[in-house]
């Protein structure tokens, strides 16, 4: 039976092999094999537009600067789902207020 995050997998922990560009990684845990390559595919592609922006970067800043750009969508993501969270429950209070 499979979790019912799909990030997260019923079994151990286990060991994922990546490759970042051209670095392999042994990642540990217990996410499904096939999340976490998405993630390294992911970070990999963010890698490679600030290399595409910068070819003379240290992999050290284009990692620091690749990490910003991926943090920065998750906060917006997280203020979009708490604007739609607050207004689905606005809404919800209004269509309760209906029924009283």
């Amino acid at each position: 039976m499979r979790s019912s995050k799909p990030w997260r997998s019923d079994t151990a922990v286990g060991s994922v092999e990546i490759s970042i560009l051209g670095h392999r990684y042994t990642i540990k845990g217990d996410a499904h094999e096939e999340y976490i390559k998405n993630l390294a595919a992911y970070v990999e592609e963010k890698l490679r537009e600030i290399h595409a922006g910068n070819p003379d970067i240290t992999p050290l800043k284009a990692s620091i600067l690749a990490s910003l750009n991926i943090a920065d969508e998750l906060h917006k993501l997280r203020e979009d789902h708490d604007r739609a969270a607050q207004t689905i429950e606005e809404k919800a209070n209004v269509l309760s207020s209906l029924f009283d």
